[in-house]
């Protein structure tokens, strides 16, 4: 018999109960209502955006939506962030530094250390959860990075995804990057969606934009007084860049002139706006070695060109990126809703340098760090300048078009030199701006991004709970800025503030900053220390490390000390130990069966069975058919077996260089096919095609997938979404086998020659690079 006990269904109940209705009273539980006219609340995260890239902040490029919500808001000038986005987006949801929640990078590794743990513990509440807890709808869309790449599938417990971490609902993308014409894996709330086409119209942004527009309009529906936070995380402008033929149209060239002018007119345009004290000096170019950047007129005419589009691309990302908070804010107008809706925008960290000296038509092979590399690899598959921002071409800009981005800034992304951490800030609220709560204009002060939910949660009139579920919480690091939104004279609520990222380390103390550029392998000790003054170098150019030693001592034996407190350690170095993964992940590498109907394989898991090793294909078919076998990878980088007028080819997408070789036809009956890779030296495959034992092809060796690549994952008898082979695209769409297909089987064989502990950390390295 059981022990457990037996509540009372009647105890605390406040009315009375009878044997019959009229012998009763009854009594409703309270509902959690937020205080009276709070306001919904909007969070727009841009991915990757520089300090100067938005009107407001000295951009050229029109962003007329963002303009007036400026103007009419704050900005704040010396807001920082972290150097990279899943460590940025945890301290921005939790308030907490993102070494304590577990964000020390990218949530693409597991070292098996506390500070890479990648998840948000219970004692750890996101904004969305205290919102939630006090009233408010919570929606989501976009990017989210959260959750581990390996724990993105749908075979995943979803304790870190959106709907686990406080939001009613979510949709877009779980992991850092995806094409913006062709999203790799879309998630509504808890379930990746399975999708076999876009329509040629698609646009990402567009989407999500769709998306939470159709939330806040369904909530109005049904509630016409609960009040919303959304949290708008665009994918843009992330690389690869993407957009929009109409809106790179009106960028067509802007900046024919080069970024070194660029710079210039940017640089003039925030003096004159006050965002700098006098005498603030313009760094010249980035000269640090790997990190440099060309003057615009030593480059030939052509590369001028070529570089050219690429900012034009990237000039386009912006523009549609206003102009779909237009269409935002144009609902909650016509809601009656603007003026009491604090709109938030910011980016995740500042813009990068990761697409080299001269950018790339070949985003997945640009980004393969490895330390056996061949001298034959290319990293920028020539393509067709006219394809370039489009679904065919994943393109990335050179990095001086990132120097360009982050005016007047030094270093870029990943980096915690001012370039890589500060970053565009406006907030608006008209509602706030009448009672007081706001005086408008741009704020010098330092703030932090862990200040964004404990300022946010002050506005709408709560307190952060002590306790959640029984759970005590843990205190939060973010302190809120209220005072310096009301008060433009008021100081920084915020210090002091530690900083590290991959190795890279930082420590700001009232207008002082300490800060390294950290040389993987190279020791971590004071010689790598340089030494600002902010207040009158905000552009940190003159190092004071030699002339006040005391002071650097002083500041990095604090950074020593938030270190310890904050979960920082240990640090990175060249032991190659920060591209372990969880031995568990070795059961990914068995053999694996695929049945027809099977939705695609996520990324992460399709990886692991062919990454950097020998691997075989089965392919069982019972009756022969038009269409494709199996597919994996997209227009970056890919293979596929398809079947066309009766016969079988074999397609390998090299990062862009399409291969296709004919196998010979395919008779009518059941066949056994048999596609075998091969890893050699130089990282490259040998492929074989066999049917019912008889060998059919045996192509030249290709160079393998590696890094990120293939991005999309494995399909079986359809290639979704976007194509390993544009030219079949084009003929058949994602051309669904019309036969019989019995199975798909996955056999991983060995790894390769380039493959064992020195390849790993190459992956690692590539991962961060990316993010």
């Amino acid at each position: 018999m059981s022990t457990a006990p037996r509540r009372d269904p009647y105890e605390g109940f406040a009315g009375r109960v009878g044997r019959t209705f009229a012998e009763s009273e009854p009594a409703w539980p309270s509902r959690t209502t937020p205080p009276a006219k709070a306001p919904n609340i909007v969070v727009v995260l841009v991915d990757d955006m520089g300090f100067s890239d938005i009107g407001p902040f000295g951009s050229e490029i029109p962003t007329p939506v963002l303009d007036g919500l400026a103007d009419d808001g704050v900005r704040l000038t010396n807001y920082h962030t972290m150097p990279l986005c899943s460590p940025a987006r945890a301290a921005l949801l939790t308030g907490l530094n993102p070494h304590r929640v577990g964000y020390a990078m990218v949530a693409n590794a597991d070292p098996g250390f506390p500070g890479y743990g990648m998840e948000v513990a219970d004692d750890i509440p996101t904004l969305a959860e205290l919102l939630h807890d006090a009233g408010y709808a919570t929606y989501a869309v976009g990017k989210w990075h959260l959750v581990r790449d390996s724990a993105s599938n749908a075979a995943n417990d979803r304790v870190n995804w959106p709907l686990q971490k406080g939001f009613d609902q979510y949709y877009g993308v779980l992991e850092g990057l995806t094409s913006l014409f062709h999203p790799h894996q879309l998630v509504r709330d808890n379930s990746p969606l399975d999708i076999d086409e876009f329509a040629d119209d698609y646009y990402y942004t567009d989407d999500i934009t769709d998306q939470a527009i159709s939330m806040v309009k369904a909530l109005r529906a049904h509630d016409p007084d609960k009040p919303f936070f959304l949290y708008l995380a665009h994918n843009a402008v992330h690389g690869p860049l993407q957009a929009k033929a109409e809106d790179i149209a009106r960028h067509r060239g802007r900046y024919d002139e080069g970024w070194d002018v660029l710079r210039e007119r940017r640089f003039a345009a925030q003096l004159a706006a006050g965002f700098f004290p006098p005498g603030t000096e313009l760094p010249a170019r980035n000269s640090e070695a790997g990190l440099d950047v060309p003057a615009w007129d030593s480059l030939a005419e052509d590369q001028q060109r070529l570089y050219a589009r690429y900012m034009e691309v990237y000039a386009a990302l912006v523009d549609n990126i206003d102009q779909n908070l237009g269409r935002l804010t144009d609902t909650l107008a016509a809601l009656g809703e603007l003026d009491n809706t604090i709109i938030v925008f910011t980016s995740d960290n500042g813009g990068t340098g990761e697409g080299g000296p001269e950018g790339t038509r070949s985003y997945f092979s640009r980004f393969v760090h490895h330390p056996r590399l061949p001298g034959d690899w290319d990293p920028d598959v020539d393509r067709d300048p006219e394809l370039i921002g489009g679904p065919r071409s994943l393109v990335h800009y050179p990095r001086g078009w990132g120097m360009a981005s982050n005016t007047p800034f030094r270093l870029y992304k990943g980096h915690t030199y001012a370039g890589g951490v500060r970053v565009p800030f406006v907030l608006s609220w008209p509602e706030g701006t009448r009672d007081g709560r706001l005086a408008t204009g741009p704020r010098p002060q330092y703030q932090y991004v862990t200040d964004i939910a404990p300022t946010l949660l002050e506005l709408a009139g709560l307190t952060r709970p002590e306790s959640r579920r029984g759970v005590p919480l843990q205190e939060p690091d973010g302190i809120s800025f209220t005072p310096v939104l009301a008060d433009p004279a008021h100081t920084s609520t915020h210090p002091e503030q530690y900083c590290e990222m991959t190795g890279n380390r930082s420590h700001y103390r009232d207008g002082r900053k300490l800060v390294t550029l950290h040389r993987p392998g190279t020791p971590y000790d004071d010689t790598e220390w340089a030494l600002y003054d902010i207040r009158t170098d905000p552009t940190e150019i003159h190092d004071l490390a030699a002339e006040q030693p005391e002071l650097v001592k002083e500041l990095s034996a604090a950074w020593e000390e938030a270190a310890w407190r904050n979960g920082v350690f240990p640090l990175p170095d060249h032991s190659g130990a920060l591209a372990r993964r969880n031995p568990a992940e070795q059961r990914l590498a068995r053999p694996l069966t695929l049945l027809p109907g099977t939705p695609e394989l996520e990324r992460y898991r399709s990886s692991r069975l062919v990454s950097l090793r020998s691997f075989a294909i089965e392919v069982l078919v019972d009756e022969s058919g038009e269409g494709v076998l199996v597919s994996h990878g997209d227009q970056g980088g890919g293979y596929s077996l398809y079947t066309e007028n009766g016969r079988l080819t074999f397609a390998y997408n090299e990062y862009g260089r399409l291969h296709e070789t004919d196998a010979g036809p395919l008779t009518a009956g059941p066949h056994e096919i048999l596609l075998t890779a091969t890893a050699e030296e130089g990282l490259r495959w040998r492929f074989t095609v066999t049917v019912d034992g008889e060998r059919r092809a045996a192509p030249d060796s290709v160079h393998q997938l590696i890094g990120m690549a293939p991005f999309q994952g494995i399909s079986v008898g359809v290639d979704r979404k976007s194509p390993v082979s544009w030219p079949l695209f084009e003929r058949h769409r994602s051309f669904r086998f019309t036969g019989r297909l019995r199975s798909v089987t996955y056999r991983p064989g060995a790894p390769g020659p380039d493959a064992p502990e020195t390849v790993a950390a190459a992956l690692k390295e590539a991962a961060a690079a990316f993010e």
